[in-house]
């Protein structure tokens, strides 16, 4: 059989903060080829995939990825090896079956992520098709759409020493009629917002995903930094950019259960921090919060879906974590109206496609997501094309890990013609 894999073989490469990652080639019998890299997260959910470290302190600080590579070049490669990479559902159930743990953990997430993604690219190799076009057929898409673009401006939290206590602060290009006028209008955002600092005398370091760093002290001055950026830029708040923001609440949570904003010197309840959004919300012009809430507060992400989901998109990143059980819990307890869509955190494409399908026909939207651990790998620029997702969260417009997948959706709008999502996709009137 021409697309049966012929060959696996691993390797331990770096992401973009100089760690460990795994690197997967899938070679089939035909000779058409698929490699993967797989991503690494900074603020991760409890209930992610479990990516398989070596634990070594000799070794990168103890996060070398040897044991998933040997996993991979051993007992995947043993029992995967003419399986047919045009199954990829069957294909990522057999790796799941190898693994033989909810959460991924013998053979490791990264390990099986490594060659479902692979194996997916060999396929498309195999078809001569393009891997957006691949992806579509998989998820059932009839139509690729462009996704909206949502980029980190500035950062904080765990993406930047804890410099700010929310952990970003995104634009997303209200007017753009294409993903390079959208590419464009960010550029504009992200230049002006690194003079504006500079003017300012706030420092302009550069954080994990590529924002700017400059410390502020609380989320209202934030927003009132992207809201004089935007206007630097030639443009409108509110009008031709939104703004989004990522809490990341999970990594403030306390002992006691209440969130503990160190940079502003307060500790708030989970009521509190919703009137926090609220003000947020009709002050600025903030269409999107994600994870404004602990993984685990459901009581409170149900009411702040009551109070703020009419008006915003409400994502669910640690909350959800790609995770089909977890999703339809949020879905049953109206709680949030977005999903956070990270390959990653699932473990495998097909499970991932489910998650997608299943918040789309809940009418939550989607967003594909890099992590804050990247590599030159743009397969999430094609996944979210092939599925249609409507929005894509890659980062900032910096470093070559982020920069790929602005240059991939690129490429693809050029050669296909896949209609852009536009400001449409968030689903939200402001």
């Amino acid at each position: 059989m021409r697309t049966a894999i012929k060959t696996i073989e691993a390797r331990q490469i770096l992401d973009s903060r100089g760690r460990p990652t795994i690197e997967v080639d899938v070679v089939l019998n035909d000779g058409s080829r698929g490699r993967a890299a797989v991503p690494s997260g900074a603020s991760t959910g409890t209930h992610e995939a479990h990516e398989l470290r070596d634990g070594d302190p000799q070794r990168y600080w103890g996060l070398g990825v040897l044991k998933a590579v040997a996993h991979v070049n051993s007992d995947i490669a043993h029992n995967i090896e003419g399986f047919d990479a045009l199954d990829q559902r069957g294909l990522d159930n057999r790796l799941r079956e190898l693994d033989g743990t909810e959460q991924l953990k013998r053979l490791g997430a990264n390990a099986i992520l490594g060659v479902s993604i692979a194996a997916c690219r060999a396929a498309a190799a195999s078809r001569s098709l393009p891997l957006a076009a691949h992806i579509a057929e998989l998820a059932g898409v009839p139509t690729q759409h462009m996704p909206l673009p949502m980029v980190n401006i500035l950062s904080g939290g765990l993406h930047a020493g804890r410099g700010m206590d929310a952990q970003d602060f995104l634009a997303i290009p209200a007017r753009a009629n294409s993903i390079e006028e959208a590419i464009h209008t960010i550029s504009l955002v992200r230049s002006a917002a690194a003079q504006v600092c500079q003017a300012r005398g706030l420092p302009t370091l550069l954080a994990d995903e590529g924002g700017l760093s400059p410390g502020c002290r609380s989320g209202m001055e934030a927003l009132e930094l992207m809201c004089q950026s935007i206007e630097a830029a030639g443009l409108r708040p509110g009008e031709d950019v939104l703004i989004a923001i990522d809490v990341a609440a999970t990594s403030l949570k306390d002992k006691d259960g209440n969130y503990r904003l160190a940079r502003e010197g307060k500790t708030l309840s989970s009521s509190e921090m919703i009137a926090m959004m609220r003000t947020w919300v009709d002050t600025y012009p903030v269409v999107s919060i994600e994870d404004g809430l602990d993984e685990e507060d459901w009581a409170g992400w149900t009411e702040l879906t009551e109070q703020l989901g009419a008006r915003i998109q409400l994502v669910g990143d640690d909350l959800f974590t790609t995770n089909q059980k977890r999703l339809q819990k949020g879905i049953d307890d109206k709680a949030a109206n977005g999903v956070l869509v990270k390959v990653n955190q699932n473990g495998t494409l097909s499970g991932t496609l489910d998650v997608v399908a299943i918040a789309k026909a809940s009418g939550y939207s989607t967003i594909i997501s890099a992590r804050s651990g990247e590599t030159e790998d743009p397969f999430i620029a094609d996944l979210a094309v092939g599925t249609a997702a409507g929005q894509i969260k890659i980062g900032s417009l910096r470093t070559s890990s982020t920069v790929c997948k602005y240059n991939q959706l690129l490429r693809i709008e050029a050669e296909s013609r896949a209609l852009y999502a536009g400001s449409q996709a968030l689903g939200i009137q402001k």
